[in-house]
């Protein structure tokens, strides 16, 4: 893949580089339901849901897009969208119920049988190990802030690998740690839904010395072909001003955003700025010797999934608990101008291409995957039964634009995955946000294809933008 192969083939239409992998992207616990089902025990996102007033409307996951049983009319309609790759996780508490322990064959059974569909529909399959369900019995053992639970996720790694090794290809190890490990463990809007600052800093370190212990296991056992990857939702952070105050602003949230993975994975180092600025709160002691080392197993590729910038000045965050420890008394946010889409969330690719670039820059011989892109919009069936979301069309066109450009200036991006296939259960807020290119009717769990997915259909077909 070189810049020039991206370059427009004429004024009007963009065309990506030849071998370019068009995808969509979902996770477990939004789409499967089953969850008490062959032996299925709960995990963090069972319990955090059916806790009062943590989800929107008490939504849970418990039937979701009912995904576990419709997997068969899901990967036909990836099959008629053309998309060359579908990544998909795991639920950990599905394969290995407690986090220890054997396996469940009925559980992995289920996902061998997906591969199977997709690999007999022409579909590269894209697993990811972790998306944010851990099993409940870990949690109740000391979770992510546990080194313990770095070792689990090893062991897990190694049953998935072995089930499904000699067909999938293409492994992610971790989803948005960061999410994971500041929005579960700091601002406890995510599960398992504690605000405890520390823990959070903990669980960070602990999902990167997990990533580097399922890598070694994923290499070993993975034939050379194979790719591994990590997928981070990196902050596209920018000042207000471009006052001293205010580009310290963004340095904070750089740290605790972004280099708190990047560095440790990368570089087998962690930031000396993201240790100073929390050490009224830790001295780090938890990373021991040896663990840098271990996070810093080579990966094949990054993924990077974004959906907005972030504006900050100098100021003060802290109040309510927050995710951004080290940062919080330091850093304001300031709303972006302009478009939003249902989730309040500004409307601006030009942040993905400064992310690509970026790494472009950082790390010069990691290829890149946008591992999701997308947005919520309050999207319904019209009278004749057809999803109309022309606002969904322009914000993907221009996101892959920015794709396209930074491709064209040198960055490595080798794929795309939209986020997300269907409508699902989006977390905290339930089922009242809806990314999906096809739209489900959750009574009924009827699919209907929207507007959205004819346009990327098409664009997967011509490889570019028209």
């Amino acid at each position: 893949m070189t810049a020039v192969d991206a370059r427009p083939t004429t004024t009007t239409e963009l065309r990506f580089p030849r071998g370019f992998r068009w995808g969509t992207a979902t996770a477990a616990y939004q789409i499967e339901g089953a969850a008490t089902e062959d032996g299925r025990t709960p995990s963090i996102w069972d319990t955090f849901s059916r806790t009062p007033g943590r989800v929107r409307n008490g939504d849970t996951g418990d039937i979701a897009a009912d995904h576990y049983h419709r997997m068969d009319e899901d990967v036909a309609l990836l099959k008629e969208l053309g998309v060359t790759d579908y990544r998909f996780s795991v639920s950990w508490p599905r394969v290995q119920p407690t986090g220890r322990g054997p396996a469940v064959q009925l559980g992995l059974d289920f996902y061998r049988r997906l591969v199977d569909a997709l690999l007999t529909a022409g579909i590269r399959p894209v697993a990811t190990l972790y998306h944010w369900d851990l099993p409940q019995e870990l949690e109740d053992a000391g979770g992510w802030p546990q080194r313990d639970t770095a070792n689990r996720f090893a062991q897990y790694a190694q049953i998935m690998v072995d089930a499904l090794g000699d067909r999938v290809a293409t492994w992610t190890t971790l989803n948005e740690p960061w999410c994971a490990a500041f929005l579960g463990y700091a601002s406890g809007v995510h599960a398992p839904g504690r605000t405890q600052p520390v823990a959070a800093l903990r669980a960070a370190h602990h999902f990167n010395l997990a990533h580097g212990l399922a890598t070694r296991v994923l290499r070993d056992a993975l034939p050379k072909s194979a790719e591994i990857s990590l997928t981070l939702n990196l902050h596209a952070a920018r000042p207000l001003t471009d006052s001293a105050a205010d580009l310290d602003a963004v340095r904070r949230i750089d740290a605790v955003g972004n280099r708190i993975f990047l560095d440790p994975v990368f570089h087998g180092r962690l930031p000396q700025d993201l240790i100073d600025d929390t050490a009224s709160l830790t001295d780090w002691s938890f990373v021991r010797d040896g663990d840098l080392e271990t996070a810093s197993a080579p990966v094949d590729s990054l993924g990077i999934n974004y959906y907005s910038p972030t504006i900050v000045a100098a100021g003060s965050s802290a109040g309510d608990p927050s995710p951004w420890p080290g940062a919080d008394e330091h850093v304001r946010f300031v709303p972006a101008p302009g478009p939003r889409t249902a989730m309040d969330w500004p409307i601006d690719a030009d942040g993905l291409y400064e992310l690509l670039t970026r790494l472009r820059d950082e790390l010069p011989n990691t290829p890149l995957m946008v591992t999701e892109n997308g947005a919520a919009y309050d999207d319904y069936a019209d009278p004749s039964g057809a999803v109309h979301d022309p606002e969904r069309v322009a914000y993907l066109r221009d996101h892959l634009t920015a794709v396209h450009r930074a491709i064209g200036d040198g960055a490595k991006v080798r794929g795309y995955f939209l986020w997300s296939l269907l409508d699902n259960f989006e977390w905290a807020y339930g089922y009242s946000k809806r990314f999906g290119i096809v739209h489900v009717d959750f009574a009924t769990q009827r699919r209907t294809v929207k507007d959205s997915a004819r346009w990327y259909a098409a664009a997967i077909s011509r490889n570019g933008l028209a």
